[in-house]
């Protein structure tokens, strides 16, 4: 039911396609990497090739030019496909992601995931999730548009900027001691587990990969 644990009918989530992939890749590396034993090596990289194929011509939208949610859900974005470049899946600028990333910058009114500054899941709006209520933005979410930006940012300076000011207006949410919720509403209060692991662990990353991309712009 991908990361987000939906409640509603079973679909193929490009995020589990995509983690599947994951899987497979980083199991052949580790065998060529460690010389470990693999015997089904060949299968193991036919089935990863496979999966690739897969998902860049179910997973993504022609008509929006961008990754959908899953090859079900027609053109409807998630914003957890932003991992795809931080998992190696995905160049960061190749311009198909390019595309997906661009429009989950637009503001949900516009079809995109963003407000503020802050990145949702998905538009609830438009989808049954089986869970139901209104939700806020997502920190860890957020916190992979930055990394994405940054990556995308080596190659593209405007992305860079774009990254920073995300990142920056991102810190000014968390509490008293610098910590951040699950998510946060548009009110800017902490919605969810708070402190999450998920949030802190997509911080780090975030803040690791942009300070070296500032350094290599000095």
């Amino acid at each position: 039911m991908s990361i987000w644990e939906v409640r509603n009918k079973k679909q193929n989530f490009v995020y589990s396609k995509v983690m599947l992939w994951v899987a497979f890749d980083r199991g052949l590396r580790l065998a060529d990497k460690r010389c470990l034993p693999c015997p089904n090596r060949a299968k193991w990289l036919a089935t990863r090739d496979e999966l690739y194929e897969e998902i860049m011509s179910k997973g993504y939208s022609e008509n929006i030019q961008a990754f959908v949610q899953s090859y079900e859900s027609g053109d409807f974005l998630d914003s957890s496909i932003l991992i795809a470049p931080l998992v190696f899946f995905i160049a960061p600028n190749d311009p198909r992601f390019l595309r997906t990333m661009e429009r989950i910058l637009l503001a949900p009114e516009k079809g995109g995931l963003t407000s503020t500054g802050l990145v949702y899941r998905y538009n609830t709006e438009h989808s049954d999730d089986g869970v139901g209520g209104n939700e806020g933005a997502f920190s860890m979410c957020t916190f992979w548009l930055v990394e994405a930006l940054t990556r995308a940012g080596f190659y593209e300076p405007k992305y860079l900027v774009t990254a920073t000011n995300i990142f920056e207006n991102m810190l000014s949410f968390g509490n008293h001691l610098g910590m951040f919720s699950e998510e946060i509403a548009k009110s800017g209060e902490q919605l969810g587990n708070t402190p999450q692991a998920f949030s802190h662990l997509s911080l780090i990353s975030a803040a690791f990969n942009l300070e070296r991309g500032m350094e290599g712009r000095r």
